[in-house]
């Protein structure tokens, strides 16, 4: 049990890292440079186009038009003038250098809107009537990051804002062991002032450095601040999907570019002790202590129910507390069920004296049967 926990708060952690350089070594290359009119097999254009892996299609859309950001790469066609075509990155700063023109400021508007300003500023002093064209090459501000039980895991670049529940449908939908809670990490955006304040107190942050493993086991509500050595500082969220896929849509939030979703295994609860089949279960959400002895197929006789016994996992310290529950008293409707929570182990102990009853009872069944002659 601890160990699985130590195991997933790893993992998450590793998750993070891994995406993050992915997405580095992704945006690090050189984009590529598609011969005038003719779409390139490594470029991606508002009708679809390869993804930033190469696997996939740019997902549009169809509700808003795309404004370009930071780090997009657009391709810029002046008809009757190839010197000034070519593909561009955006700057952090939102511009574009442009031969005759100089910087141009384009983030925020639409591919339509540069190709209207830059045939402006040509119209009259370079050409007289100037047909300006401009694609998204690649939709490097709109990448998305899927892990865990989803069917096709990975970056994903879609145009737009997607909700959570878009996301996991174009990541191939879930699979069919997944936990019922999605986590998602996403990163904050540094503030001017406390950027001045890192590099104090021996280059150590003045923020409180927390795991982002244990932020994952931790949270309780939205808005988890986390943050790893030598990074920047993460937010964590978590969304219940079981309820989503059941109509509340409130746990449906909007999916930020650059945000990693991880959707663990699915979680799984124990049944021990006196009961017809004691093992492991898969936790499904609102599942209940008297479903649980259900599923593991009731008491028998010899079961003392009325001491039953929880152990819970405290998410702070991965330590087990220990709940007594009359098991028999819920079992039969005296007493209000209760809530089983993931990694519950749920005991029902023997009862000596009724061992020994049972012994007896079935000691002296056989004796009478033993007696009785055949026919009788």
């Amino acid at each position: 049990m601890k160990f699985q926990t130590v195991q997933f708060r790893q993992f998450v952690s590793v998750c993070v890292s891994v995406c993050l350089l992915l997405s580095a070594t992704v945006f690090a290359q050189d984009p590529p440079r598609p011969r005038l009119g003719v779409p390139d097999s490594g470029s991606s254009d508002s009708s679809g186009g390869n993804a930033a892996r190469g696997t996939g299609k740019v997902v549009v859309s169809s509700d808003e038009d795309y404004l370009l950001a930071a780090s997009d790469v657009i391709e810029i066609v002046v008809q009757d003038a190839p010197e000034l075509s070519g593909n561009f990155r955006i700057s952090a700063a939102g511009t574009i250098p442009m031969h005759y023109l100089g910087t141009l400021t384009v983030v925020g508007k639409t591919p339509y809107d540069v190709s209207k300003t830059i045939a402006d500023g040509l119209r009259g002093r370079y050409l007289k009537d100037p047909k300006v064209f401009v694609n998204v090459a690649q939709y490097n501000s709109r990448t998305f990051f899927v892990q865990g039980a989803v069917r096709n895991p990975g970056v994903h670049v879609i145009e737009g804002k997607p909700s959570l529940f878009k996301l996991l449908t174009i990541a191939g939908g879930l699979q069919e062991k997944h936990g019922s809670t999605a986590y998602i990490i996403r990163e904050i955006k540094a503030k001017p002032e406390k950027l001045e304040n890192r590099g104090q107190a021996g280059n150590e942050s003045v923020t409180t450095r927390t795991p982002v493993g244990q932020a994952v086991t931790d949270a309780k509500g939205l808005g988890t601040k986390v943050s790893i050595e030598g990074e920047g500082e993460y937010e964590l969220r978590q969304a219940k999907i079981g309820g989503m896929l059941r109509g509340n849509f409130d746990q449906n939030m909007l999916i930020e570019p650059g945000d990693v979703v991880y959707i663990p295994p699915a979680e799984v609860f124990y049944v021990s002790g006196e009961v017809k089949s004691p093992g492991q279960y898969q936790y499904k959400e609102g599942i209940t202590l008297r479903q649980a002895i259900s599923l593991a197929q009731g008491m028998p006789f010899k079961a003392a129910g009325n001491r039953g016994v929880i152990y819970r996992e405290d998410p702070l310290t991965g330590k087990f507390s220990e709940m007594p529950v009359d098991i028999s008293a819920v079992y039969s409707g005296k007493k209000d069920d209760i809530q089983i929570l993931p990694n519950d182990i749920v005991v029902v102990p023997n009862s000596a004296v009724k061992s020994v009853s049972s012994a007896l009872l079935m000691a002296l069944g056989y004796g009478v049967a033993a007696r009785v002659p055949i026919g009788r």
